[in-house]
């Protein structure tokens, strides 16, 4: 849901539509429930009534981890996901109305900490799933440099990087879900590589698992740079499409790294150091 809600925002102000509606919250042009068809004032009004079910899911998800028999850190992450939301909607109000009444609403300082705040958020609920799946597995951190890799590779394809299709309100929403996607990924392997330098995986040596998450973390800043790239967030001249162009590069190559590293983890060594006289 937050996936789907972070490609809706992107398509929404793609299209001009974040100003629909006159300025006007929660109201839309006046009306409650705006024509069912697709116009600004729907697009603008759809992307609302899917970022208020997201918001109560996102409440509800923290207080099933206070209920059900999770551990400190899984409910931690919900909690801050929860913590942070009225940030994000105060962010979202400023842009939609605000902006349209007050001279420096609607800027791109504004939208930086709308996308920011919102990955903050969708950072904290993959963590949140991650954790409160249980416990990982050598087979686990290999799926999720895959999924890494996969994301990033599939992003560049949208990407304003790489002029494979036009930089459409479409190819928008499509390069920030494979983005996110891959980020998501990213983010699984820091967290599985990091249980397993911890608490060690069956064929996996600490060092191995150091290695990989050492990668990932690497792959995940350079991904996070395209992902504010992909927005208006600067003057997007030859001299930052560059930069957005290495930055996708530097987050395939990292990310490949680590899969490749996660792929001989079998071969690595022990999970733990052995111990003297045993």
């Amino acid at each position: 849901m937050t996936l789907t809600l972070f490609a809706l925002g992107v398509y929404t102000a793609a299209t001009g539509s974040g100003l629909a509606c006159q300025a006007q919250w929660p109201l839309c042009s006046d009306q409650l429930i705006p024509a069912m068809t697709i116009n600004p004032d729907f697009i603008e009004w759809f992307h609302r009534v899917w970022a208020m079910v997201t918001g109560f899911l996102i409440i509800g998800t923290a207080g099933w981890t206070w209920l059900g028999s999770f551990d400190r850190r899984t409910r931690l992450a919900a909690t801050l996901a929860v913590l942070i939301l009225p940030l994000q909607i105060t962010v979202g109000a400023i842009t939609v109305t605000v902006g349209g009444l007050v001279p420096g609403g609607y800027t791109v300082s504004t939208h930086a900490a709308h996308l920011i705040v919102a990955l903050t958020i969708f950072t904290l609920l993959g963590l949140t799933t991650i954790w409160g799946g249980g416990r990982g597995s050598t087979s686990l951190l290999r799926i999720a440099t895959a999924i890494a890799v996969a994301g990033i590779v599939a992003s560049a394809v949208f990407s304003r990087a790489v002029p494979f299709v036009t930089y459409s309100p479409g190819a928008q929403a499509g390069f920030y879900i494979t983005g996110l996607a891959g980020h998501l990924g990213l983010v699984a392997t820091v967290a599985f590589a990091t249980e397993a330098v911890r608490s060690g995986y069956a064929g996996v040596s600490r060092s191995t698992a150091g290695t990989v998450r050492l990668l990932a973390a690497g792959a995940m800043a350079a991904l996070v740079t395209t992902l504010l790239l992909g927005r208006d967030l600067v003057l997007y001249t030859a001299g930052w499409e560059r930069i957005n162009l290495a930055a996708l590069g530097v987050a395939v190559a990292l990310a490949a790294g680590a899969a490749w590293v996660a792929r001989g983890a079998d071969g690595a060594g022990p999970a733990t150091d052995p111990i003297g006289g045993d």
